[in-house]
């Protein structure tokens, strides 16, 4: 087994008298996609922000490459951790180049000087930014809207906006948090070979998703969290065989859910 490329250590996070994580431990390995789910309220996006620097935790330590990450999320996105939001957070008034072109600047090297003057390097570094954006763009399939303002995006291809744009500070592990939601069945299965195709650049990633079906067909590990705890870690399908996960997170008696699940793969 390879050393884990990101570790999560009892991570701990209390809100005045609410706990909302409570020991939450887990790894993540090179190429691996994890899917983190739970319901409403469970702790996932802010285990997330605890992830990338956004929240210090009270207790515990998230490390990279096994180096412990600042709580800073700046620092944390130049160490190789990039992610995504719940509500999409991109630039409205900016074009689809532009808000990649954002994400970019995280590994653009150029000095001040250099930037005020419009030096040589300035301007060997924006090319290369501008050369990385259109490479992005067109992964992600977004090559015929480079120049369109972002709030004129139809709302899927506003995701996939947001996805190059994390990409663009090329990470070595990407959080996705709920890149389906409000999608229909033909985008959410264009996101997740999109996903697959991500892993497949030599990223890790790890998925908060509420829709089941689409987290256990892509993921190799599922993590459940129950009121800030981790519940259940395993394949798929230990999970979804899991009692306590149908129970818990799934609010139905097992036989009823199970029924339910097994009807959404037909």
């Amino acid at each position: 087994m390879t050393a884990p490329i990101l570790e999560a250590a009892g991570v701990t996070m209390v809100f005045g008298g609410l706990t909302a994580l409570k020991d939450v431990s887990f790894t993540l390995r090179d190429g691996e996609i994890i899917g983190l789910i739970g319901p409403n309220g469970a702790g996932k996006t802010t285990l997330f922000n605890c992830l990338t620097g956004l929240y210090a935790p009270s207790r515990g330590a998230v490390a990279l490459r096994g180096t412990r990450l600042a709580c800073d999320p700046a620092r944390v996105t130049a160490a190789g951790v990039a992610r995504t939001f719940q509500n999409i957070r991109l630039f409205p008034g900016m074009t689809a180049t532009e808000n990649v072109l954002v994400g970019r600047h995280v590994r653009m090297t150029q000095g001040p000087l250099s930037s005020l003057l419009h030096g040589p390097r300035f301007r060997r570094s924006e090319a290369e930014a501008a050369e990385r954006a259109e490479k992005l763009l067109a992964f992600v399939g977004l090559t015929r809207f480079a120049d369109e303002l972002a709030r004129n995006l139809p709302y899927g291809d506003q995701r996939r906006l947001e996805i190059a744009r994390a990409l663009a500070t090329e990470p070595s592990v990407l959080l996705l948090d709920e890149p389906t939601a409000g999608m229909n069945a033909q985008e959410t299965q264009s996101t997740r070979q999109l996903i697959l195709a991500i892993r497949d650049l030599g990223v890790s990633v790890v998925v908060i998703e509420h829709d089941t079906k689409f987290i256990f067909t892509l993921c190799d590990r599922v993590l459940v969290l129950v009121q800030g705890e981790l519940l259940v870690a395993g394949t798929p399908d230990e999970v979804r065989g899991d009692p306590r996960v149908v129970e818990a997170y799934l609010g139905a008696p097992p036989e009823e859910i199970e029924a339910q699940i097994h009807r959404s793969e037909v």
